[in-house]
């Protein structure tokens, strides 16, 4: 049967999400999610919708979202594309920007989902390594190996992913940075701001600045959609006309569309969500810094959590055995470590104690 399958395909590994075990089977520390329910905007928005009937296909553009988005961020809706969790937008991304054969640079160690698109499509990924303290090299934007702006004649660059805040470590790039380093690069930049609400400043009023860059953002975790599947990313109108022939025509349904315009209208709960994760991370690294891990200033809703003296592996199957997940993630020639969700302080309490039983 393999003789069927594109070599591209039977190549790749392919990305492994976080275990998703039945609900009450354990604390689930390992996949970023919200420990706390949604505004109850989104559910009654949601049942006013399921009530007028599914029968139609969904709004294929999304306006309301759209138009929510706009006025949120002061920008113009057509700017805005809508995509079914941010992990649509970006496979939406990487489709209209890299061909096949061609580069997409991204950050090391940080999301895996990014090389995953660039194996997909036939395209090479280009990986610059974070320095020590999480900072990025000149590199990022200039990189004299490959003829000073990234990639080759036979490879040219066509897209730069950049988490902000970074995954696994949560930790950011200044603002101004960002913009240097798009202004460096020879093609679009993508900041994923999945974790943005939880930081102290974002990049969307960068797009009408820079029209090389382009901000995505996913509501599955500052707004307790996961389960839901919505996001939405910031660009120039001319790159979201071309992206509108790339994603699928209803890429999103009528009740998350429902669900995100409802979530965006109730800021006063974001913000309440925002302060209650902030002080329970705050919690969190402060006692996993006293059992004498090494945790960066995290800006998302987790913290990574490195260990100089013991391997960190049997903490995490200790944890496990124990009930609670966290996120083992070992990068090659980088190192290892446990990447922990902010969950409940009564979840997160029961996480560290059990750590602190272990060591």
């Amino acid at each position: 049967m393999k003789k069927y399958i594109r070599p591209e395909i039977l190549a790749m590994g392919g990305y492994v999400p976080g275990e998703q075990p039945k609900p009450g089977e354990a604390v689930k520390l390992n996949t970023n999610e919200s420990p706390y329910p949604a505004s109850e905007f989104v559910y009654e928005a949601i049942r006013q919708v399921a009530g007028e009937g599914l029968s139609r296909y969904p709004d294929p553009l999304c306006r309301t979202v759209r138009s929510a988005v706009a006025k949120k961020f002061n920008v113009p809706p057509e700017s805005v594309l809508c995509g079914n969790g941010s992990d649509d937008l970006l496979t939406i991304l990487t489709r209209t920007f890299v061909g096949a054969g061609e580069t997409l640079r991204l950050p090391f160690p940080s999301y895996i989902l990014y090389k995953s698109l660039a194996e997909i499509q036939g395209a090479h990924s280009e990986e610059i390594r974070f320095n020590a303290d999480w900072s990025l090299p000149p590199s990022f934007s200039f990189s004299p190996a490959f003829g000073g702006t990234g990639g080759t004649d036979a490879h040219p660059l066509r897209l730069a992913f950049l988490p902000n805040p970074n995954s696994p470590s949560g930790t950011v790039i200044p603002k101004k940075r960002i913009l240097e380093i798009a202004e460096e690069l020879p093609c679009p930049l993508v900041v994923d701001e999945a974790y943005a609400d939880f930081a102290e400043e974002h990049c969307m009023d960068l797009v009408q600045q820079c029209e090389k860059i382009i901000v995505c953002r996913t509501m599955s975790k500052s707004y307790s959609l996961a389960g839901l599947r919505f996001g939405f990313l910031v660009a120039s109108p001319k790159f979201v006309e071309q992206m509108i022939k790339v994603k699928d025509s209803y890429n999103c349904d009528t009740l998350s569309i429902a669900a995100a315009a409802a979530a965006l209208e109730d800021d006063d709960w974001l913000q309440n969500n925002r302060r209650k994760i902030i002080a329970t991370r705050r919690q969190l690294t402060e006692r996993m810094r006293g059992l004498g891990f090494t945790v960066p200033d995290s800006h998302s809703n987790f913290t990574w959590n490195a260990h100089s003296k013991i391997p960190v592996k049997p903490v995490y199957e200790y944890l496990k055995r124990n009930g609670v997940l966290v996120r083992y993630m070992n990068y090659a020639g980088w190192g290892d470590g446990l990447r922990i969700s902010v969950g409940t302080d009564e979840q997160t309490s029961r996480c560290v104690d059990l750590i602190a039983e272990f060591i």
